[in-house]
């Protein structure tokens, strides 16, 4: 996705210091913390939901990467936690507010099976990053790196894709079935990120901007939702399920 082209004020940086000016508006960095917060418990949740989904995992070489993907998650959580900490936050008190809604939206959506689980982390965890991919088009320059770094796919995309499209192509029914559970995840992923905004008064105020810095009307804020369900259904069809 390419980059929003809004010229902030969190493109300079205080002179000589090692922080943009736009983290010495409080209200900046709070957003920032909260976001920063969001992304890395998310991180440490897909840690722990892949371990859960490897033991669900028909072979060993399906085990094995799965595994290796859940420590590459592991690996993105350090970096956001230090930037928490070098903006003056408690990363583990930051984390806190959002592990209810995370959690919850985990428990709504435990698979069943293998097949379940590969669908749940090639559309849930897509959704979540176009969605921060979007946000970060409004970020100062070096929150917005490390925050799309976070975010970036790794072999569970192919990994799912493959392992989806052959399952289906042996057995037709299951197809209809991991449809419906695909668009039930996008409901519920839809409602918990919903959730998280409103509840957290500095991350809404940091969507919709004010005078002195660009942010989200509900025209874009509308854009946005629609690019991320035509992005839902991309996927969709990339797994051989009707969207």
């Amino acid at each position: 996705m390419a980059e929003s082209d809004v010229d902030t004020p969190a493109e300079d940086t205080a002179g000589g210091g090692d922080l943009p000016v736009a983290l010495a508006d409080p209200a900046y960095r709070e957003a920032v913390i909260d976001l920063l917060a969001v992304i890395a418990y998310g991180e440490l949740s897909a840690f722990e939901r892949l371990v859960e989904d490897a033991k669900l995992a028909p072979s060993l070489e399906d085990k094995l990467a799965l595994a290796q993907m859940a420590g590459a998650e592991l690996a993105k959580v350090q970096p956001l936690v230090d930037r928490i900490a070098l903006l003056g936050g408690d990363p583990f008190a930051a984390m806190a507010p959002f592990r209810e809604a995370l959690d919850e939206f985990h428990a709504h959506t435990a698979p069943a099976d293998w097949y379940e689980g590969l669908v749940k982390a090639y559309v849930g965890d897509s959704l979540a990053r176009d969605f921060y991919r979007e946000i970060a088009a409004y970020l100062d320059p070096e929150t917005r790196e490390l925050v799309v770094s976070s975010v970036e796919d790794g072999r569970h995309s192919e990994l799912a894709v493959d392992r989806v499209r052959r399952a289906i192509a042996a057995d037709a029914p299951l197809g209809g079935r991991l449809a419906l559970w695909g668009r039930r995840i996008m409901g519920e992923a839809l409602i918990q990120a919903q959730r998280v905004a409103a509840d957290r008064d500095a991350l809404t105020a940091f969507l919709v901007g004010g005078v002195d810095r660009p942010g989200m009307d509900l025209a874009a804020l509308g854009r946005m939702f629609t690019r991320l369900t035509e992005l839902h259904s991309d996927r969709m069809g990339e797994l051989g399920l009707e969207p």
